[in-house]
């Protein structure tokens, strides 16, 4: 694990560093400079509730739809952890479990969940949304990143029911996630995240990318870093309780 995030550290730290992305959208604005962050453990309610605050107003600034799949902009606000990922429902494997919440707009991967609320649940991939994924080393992407992929024919896979379909090491979990002035948040139970309450943290800025057309590239990639809380991606943060 210690191994794993030092990679984890580097690849981010080198993606921090100026026109990592040159190509990228201009999505670096205070509303991906990261303030601070913490989890807090509500014991009397059975939840974690994970935050980030931000310079500008966290969740404001979304993503200019592509138009089609290939070449679609994810942004994202994420905390990498030191959970394992058979805590948050997946089999064993390696890589770096995180909570992902993102915005969209091109295509919508939470089919079991109408976060518009407006009874068509194919829609909504705008509204900003959790993920667990599983991050591994990824030197074919700016940001030295990419979410776990699987060979769906040859590999055994164990996934969350909830996994939107995609090959990928990716839970569409459907916790409820708020944006409040500088600040957003998640809401997790204790049941779906094995009970643990003690683990470490830290929380990184985004901007993703979707890819299906080429083989020399992720299927979802991170491919710039606006923030990183800790500055080197130690996971020096602690659930408060």
């Amino acid at each position: 694990m210690k191994k794993i995030l030092l990679i984890f550290s580097l690849a981010l730290l080198t993606a921090c560093t100026a026109n990592a992305c040159p190509d990228c959208p201009a999505y670096k604005n205070d509303d991906f400079q990261i303030k601070s962050t913490r989890v807090i453990h509500k014991a009397e309610l059975g939840v974690t509730v994970w935050e980030i605050e931000v310079v500008g107003r966290a969740g404001q600034t979304q993503p200019t739809p592509a138009g089609q799949l290939d070449g679609a902009p994810v942004l994202g606000y994420v905390f990498p952890t030191s959970l394992k990922s058979t805590d948050v429902g997946f089999g064993e494997t390696e890589g770096i479990v995180a909570l992902a919440l993102t915005s969209h707009p091109d295509f919508d991967d939470t089919p079991l969940w109408d976060e518009n609320a407006d009874r068509i649940f194919d829609n909504d991939g705008i509204v900003w949304h959790p993920h667990w994924v599983v991050l591994t080393q990824d030197g074919r992407v700016a940001g030295g990143l990419s979410v776990k992929q699987f060979d769906k024919d040859k590999d055994e896979v164990v996934l969350p029911s909830t996994n939107p379909g995609m090959p990928m090491y990716m839970d569409s979990p459907g916790f409820p996630v708020i944006t409040d002035g500088n600040t957003i948040r998640v809401i997790v139970p204790d049941y779906r995240m094995n009970g643990k309450a003690d683990f470490s943290f830290d929380a990184v800025s985004c901007y993703m990318q979707v890819n299906t057309s080429k083989s020399d590239k992720p299927m979802l990639g991170v491919y710039e870093v606006y923030g990183v809380a800790s500055g080197d991606l130690s996971l020096p943060y602690k659930v408060e309780k």
